[in-house]
């Protein structure tokens, strides 16, 4: 383990999310699916409520706080009245708990008595009810790993949330086909690793549930939440990780922001800052900015609206101080009134700037009395948020002298992370009282036991000898996305099953590299190209490119990118012509070179016929003249 992940005493705990491949949702006979035309059905906002104990969820009240209204996008048939919550649930899905056992009995979990199904309190609009129904299957259990054996708490079976399908003008739109299909948790105890060892974690857990072949697969069917800690802070979750490649950076980064949030309090605590004294005076400051040259505060104060200033007791240096690329106090403090509908702030340690003169920054130390040691930030905005929004950012400055505040996270498509909500609390679950306990007998394990999947070491080698691929191009396309995809294009096609492996894993990493969504094409698009190489109307060679117009946005189509590129493919006859008169202008080298010349001819024809010639079919071509050609002078 790497000396700074041990040396911050880095610990990591997975729960991973898997989509079922059931044939109806978990709570009724609606079909799993995406539908991309849905149509708005109903509004809805979703308000918090005491817990059997009398409290109230902070992640609930937080996303209560936001005021947002909900609306919600139904297709014909991915969803009912159950989604809506216009009634009750109805049994659970049997092959769903069937599935969930499988999976926990390949873990070596003991499965439980009786399913007792809980309700997990959910107000952010991802669920109608303001709830997610999720039950525990089986306790305990091991995963073996790369890195040693690593303990299984617990593995649930649950509802999946609404689709978020966009975010405009206060609103949130969600599609209701995914709400209510089932999803298997598995929650990892926690582990100490690196972040590269943390993402082979992810890895190995997420091949056990494929190895069942009873999962759904393809971008957004798992998801992982990420528990990140260390020694001496708080438990940090980043929830809702799809791409399992951004593991070991989210986990790289969020222990680098962790590590420096620790530093910036040992700093605080050096100086005297005690967590009740963090913060000082609150004003409103319109007065001082009544003639300011910055655009944004003159709007706000123009409109009526208020420009608070809150003074930060020996913060002074700490808001823009940055150890690690995009780590800062004051990035922390801005994402966090985002959340609220602020823009962002401004603070001391950047001033003056942004129209902001160094008159205005002087009276505005004058009026909250600041000493040199200080530190300030401005929030500007509507005078019923900015309650909400110093509310936070003063409880932000306290949790800064304790160090890592506990709070939930989501991942950025850089593989960094950004604050979402504060973490739920104890007071979020209650029974369901509208589904009865499903009993697990001991004969329906046994049934189960019985066809717990082979170890995925042994899925590769038969998968490698089935289609003659190597364990390598074996493994990466198991674990693609894209496996019921080559599958269909080995049945469909006659071309070699190494390529089509080949091009789904490592020519569509190497597009997205180069910035290209490879998510954004469909399984039609890519079944095309191959039917393209199968006719033999474009080669092998040609494929990248081809893929790498349409995701530029340049071609609708395989055919139509192929024309672009100038690869419509050249006639057996017009191939062996190129192949002649190239041998032809070189005698003499093939002469006193042999077969050695093959290298530096098949160079030349590649330059120019690379696309539009298969590869394979030119070599054979090039070599045979060349033989002749060496025949002939023999002879």
């Amino acid at each position: 383990m790497s000396s700074f992940y041990k040396e911050i005493g880095l610990l990591v705990g997975l729960e991973i999310h898997q989509q079922l491949a059931t044939k109806a949702k978990l709570f009724c006979d609606c079909k799993p699916i995406d539908e991309e035309h849905q149509t708005p059905k109903f509004e809805r906002r979703l308000r918090p409520s005491q817990s059997e104990l009398g409290q109230v969820d902070p992640a609930a009240l937080f996303e209560f706080k936001k005021r947002k209204p909900f609306k919600y996008h139904a297709g014909a048939h991915s969803a009912c009245l159950v989604e809506a919550d216009e009634e009750p649930p109805h049994p659970i899905n049997e092959e769903a708990v069937d599935t969930a056992l499988i999976i926990a009995l390949t873990l070596s979990s003991t499965p439980v008595d009786e399913l007792h199904v809980m309700r997990k309190i959910v107000i952010d609009g991802s669920n109608t009810t303001g709830f997610q129904r999720t039950a525990i299957v089986a306790l305990g259990g091991v995963l073996k790993t790369p890195i040693g054996e690593i303990p299984v708490q617990t593995v649930c079976l649950e509802e999946d949330a609404a689709r978020l399908l966009n975010e405009s003008e206060g609103v949130r739109n969600y599609g209701l086909d995914r709400l209510c299909v089932p999803l298997v948790e598995v929650a990892l105890a926690p582990f100490t690793a690196t972040p590269d060892e943390v993402q082979e974690v992810a890895y190995t857990l997420g091949r056990v549930m494929r190895s069942t072949g009873r999962v759904m697969r393809g971008l957004g069917t798992i998801r992982q939440d990420i528990n990140i800690s260390i020694q001496g802070g708080s438990v940090v979750e980043v929830k809702g990780v799809q791409n399992l490649e951004l593991i070991s950076k989210i986990v790289d980064f969020e222990a680098k922001r962790q590590h420096f949030l620790a530093k910036i309090a040992q700093t605080l605590q050096s100086r005297g800052v005690k967590v009740e004294e963090a913060v000082g005076e609150v004003k409103e400051l319109n007065s001082v900015f009544k003639q300011s040259s910055s655009k944004i505060i003159k709007r706000v104060v123009d409109s009526g609206g208020s420009v608070i200033g809150v003074a930060l007791r020996g913060f002074k240096g700490l808001l823009k101080l940055e150890e690690h690329p995009n780590i800062r106090l004051g990035k922390e403090f801005a994402d966090l009134v985002r959340f609220y509908g602020v823009g962002g702030i401004f603070h001391s340690d950047e001033l003056p700037a942004y129209g902001i003169s160094e008159e205005e920054v002087k009276n505005v130390r004058v009026a909250l009395n600041l000493r040199d040691e200080d530190a300030f930030i401005i929030v500007a905005g509507d005078k019923s948020t900015l309650e909400d929004v110093v509310a936070a950012i003063i409880e932000r400055a306290r949790a800064a002298v304790k160090g890592v505040p506990p709070e939930t996270r989501g991942p950025t498509p850089e593989g960094t992370t950004r604050f979402i909500r504060p973490r739920p609390g104890p007071a979020r679950m209650y029974p369901e009282t509208d589904i009865p306990p499903l009993p697990i007998s001991e004969e329906r394990v046994e049934r189960l036991r019985a066809v717990i999947p082979k170890p995925w070491d042994e899925t590769i080698k038969e998968y490698a000898s089935k289609y003659g691929l190597s364990l390598k191009l074996a493994s990466q396309i198991c674990d693609s996305e894209y496996l019921k995809l080559f599958e269909l294009i080995i049945k469909e096609t006659k071309v070699q099953p190494s390529f089509v492996a080949a091009t789904l894993t490592e020519t569509l990493v190497s597009l997205s590299r180069l910035g290209l969504k490879t998510e954004n094409l469909s399984e039609q698009t890519i079944k095309e190209v191959f039917i393209l190489v199968d006719k033999m109307e474009i080669s092998k060679e040609g494929v990248p490119a081809i893929l790498e117009k349409i995701l530029r946005g340049e071609a609708k189509t395989p055919k139509e990118a192929a024309e672009q590129l100038g690869l419509t493919p050249f006639t057996e006859e017009e191939v062996k012509k190129r192949v002649k008169e190239l041998v032809e202008k070189n005698k003499q080298l093939i002469r006193s070179r042999g077969q050695g010349a093959f290298s530096a001819l098949m160079g030349e024809l590649m330059r120019d016929l690379r696309g539009k010639v298969d590869g394979k079919r030119l070599s054979i071509l090039l070599q045979e003249e060349i033989k002749q050609t060496i025949e002939e002078k023999s002879g």
